[in-house]
């Protein structure tokens, strides 16, 4: 980096800061104004002037660890990755503003400068999109490892009952993992009867259909029984208009009714206390 432009960036450090902060107060949107405290933001801006200033000034010994530490920090304060590199576009423009407003740009110098900035400018830039994508995708792939992992679990609600409430979409991907954990927590809580609750289960269509009654049979196959709860009206009207077969299967139309007959079938059942004397 030009020496002009190093030694300046230094030597006011602080008024680029404070016109920095302020620039990207007013481009920032309200997904980070939101979610982003007065405090966190003036920490945040800081540490990215810090890293631009370290790169600028050639400090590379730990200017990599630094970086991808400040971006996994940006990723979960849900900064945008245009926000961030517009952060770099502004950066650029208040040094200069303030270079030629204090002449230390002139007519003869200013290509060169322009010439040298651009130079850093751009592989600092492609740097930091790649370990802020590198930093999200790690983040996305391990939430969707965390959500598949919540997407059907199998609870045990009483010794040998077990129940697998499944809410949202059923897709083929989610199905498999249905099967794996119904199997595995079947044999883990050694399952008399398991009960698949498809209450929030928004649309059952033959696909859907189709995948319940495979990991129904898979229960079966273990020697559990298996059976199907939440069965609305509009539900039950989807399935015969599709001419879906669940005629082998035991359905309920609520978890409730579904629990009262997994205890018969286990030879117990709810009773209502009497009152005492």
């Amino acid at each position: 980096m030009n020496k002009t432009i190093v030694n300046y960036v230094e030597a006011h450090k602080l008024a680029i800061l404070g016109d920095w902060m302020e620039a990207m107060r007013e481009e920032a949107d309200e997904r980070v104004l939101r979610v982003v405290s007065d405090q966190v933001f003036n920490s945040t801006s800081q540490e990215f002037i810090d890293l631009i200033i370290m790169n600028i000034k050639g400090y590379k010994s730990d200017y990599e660890d630094r970086l991808t530490d400040f971006s996994e920090k940006v990723v979960r304060l849900n900064w945008p990755l245009t926000f961030v590199t517009k952060g770099l576009h502004t950066f650029g423009k208040i040094i200069f503003k303030k270079m030629e407003n204090s002449g230390v740009v002139t007519i003869e110098n200013q290509s060169t400068l322009y010439l040298a900035y651009d130079e850093w400018m751009t592989p600092l830039n492609e740097q930091i999109i790649n370990v802020y994508s590198t930093t999200w995708e790690k983040t996305v792939s391990l939430q969707k490892i965390a959500l598949q992992e919540l997407s059907a679990p199998l609870i045990p609600v009483f010794e040998g009952i077990t129940v697998m409430p499944l809410v949202g979409t059923v897709d083929t991907e989610r199905a498999k993992q249905i099967m794996e954990n119904l199997l595995k927590g079947a044999v883990k809580n050694r399952s008399e009867v398991v009960l698949i609750d498809i209450t929030g289960v928004p649309v059952v269509d033959t696909m859907v259909a189709h995948h319940i009654i495979q990991a129904a049979e898979a229960v079966r196959l273990i020697g559990a029984k298996c059976m199907i709860c939440g069965i609305r009206p509009e539900i039950a009207q989807t399935i015969v208009s599709l001419g879906i077969d669940l005629s082998q299967l035991t359905t309920k139309n609520t978890l409730q009714k579904g629990i009262e007959s997994a205890l018969e079938l286990t030879n117990r059942k709810i009773v209502t206390m009497g009152e005492t004397l």
